[in-house]
């Protein structure tokens, strides 16, 4: 399959090597202590430090003392370990103190905790997931990074009854096929049917986010995938199917594709972000930020 994948992604205009890696990167908790305070506490342990220019509190992270998980600093809940590309769909939607936000498919947290984070602890998060042992870890890390504004439920955010709640903002950090870059053994388990399954529960997903969001809210979509059926191409599926506006997205990356295997999109799917490996310097990833007029 690994050359199956490859010669898909060099049609999309990119010679991978099927062997790129992203270096450790870590987020600092600033609901516990300043990015200041952290920095000179790993640095004084040997640790180097280098910011990340389109993260907040983004740095990669080598050497120091001990390893990166196993800190004082790390148990003591004022980093977490989350590499670089998986911050950015935080930044994008920019959750703000006071407002209602979902996290569709939250475990195992990180993504839930920056966003507490941004909200400085204040307002409303409620973070799903439908499995229970992914769910032990979301609530591990809400107790370690001392996120206080949060609730959580085992269910499946498709079919959770929200009670009419409608929200400000919700991420959807979809379930999708992944990327080798993370994961060596990728190309073992991984087929097109693969992808093609996980995009038909990505879209339903989708409809049900956009029936749970305010007029004016917004809906950050994003996956740590390369392939273009969970991404551009479910982009275009919202803009046929769904009243929706993309805004777009400035920063790392590059603009998403418009051409995908001869089928062409519409213009508005380049409002979204798309990082190539070989590019970046990170895993494969993808976002989309929707407004719902």
């Amino acid at each position: 399959m690994k050359e199956i994948f490859l010669e898909r992604y060099r049609r999309l205009g990119h010679e991978l090597m099927g062997d790129e890696r992203t270096r450790r990167a870590i987020r600092i908790n600033t609901l516990l202590e300043s990015r200041e305070a952290v920095v000179g506490k790993l640095e004084a342990r040997g640790a180097k430090l280098t910011p990340i220019p389109w993260l907040r509190d983004g740095l990669y992270i080598e050497g120091g003392e001990s390893s990166a998980g196993a800190s004082f600093e790390y148990l003591l809940g004022l980093y977490s370990i989350q590499e670089a590309a998986a911050q950015y769909p935080v930044e994008v939607l920019a959750p703000e103190t006071g407002e209602l936000v979902l996290d569709m498919c939250a475990a195992p947290g990180g993504k839930t905790t920056q966003v507490a984070a941004w909200m400085g602890n204040r307002g409303v998060v409620v973070a799903v997931d439908v499995r229970r042992d992914r769910l032990y870890a979301l609530e591990n890390n809400l107790e370690r990074t001392g996120v206080e504004n949060c609730v959580a439920y085992c269910a499946d955010a498709g079919g959770l009854d929200y009670g009419g709640t409608l929200f400000d903002r919700i991420l959807l950090d979809a379930p999708c096929s992944g990327n080798y870059v993370t994961d060596r053994e990728w190309f073992k388990k991984r087929d097109i049917g693969d992808v093609e399954k996980n995009a038909m529960e990505q879209r339903r997903l989708l409809g049900t986010a956009l029936g749970q969001l305010r007029q004016g809210g917004t809906l950050v979509y994003t996956t740590c995938s390369l392939e273009p059926e969970e991404d551009e191409l479910n982009v275009q599926w919202l803009l046929e199917n769904h009243d929706v506006k993309l805004s777009e997205i400035n920063g790392p990356g590059c603009p998403a594709l418009t051409e995908v295997f001869g089928r062409s999109l519409s213009p508005e799917v380049a409002k979204c972000r798309r990082f190539w490996p070989d590019e970046t310097g990170t895993q494969g990833f993808f976002v989309a930020k929707v407004v719902k007029p």
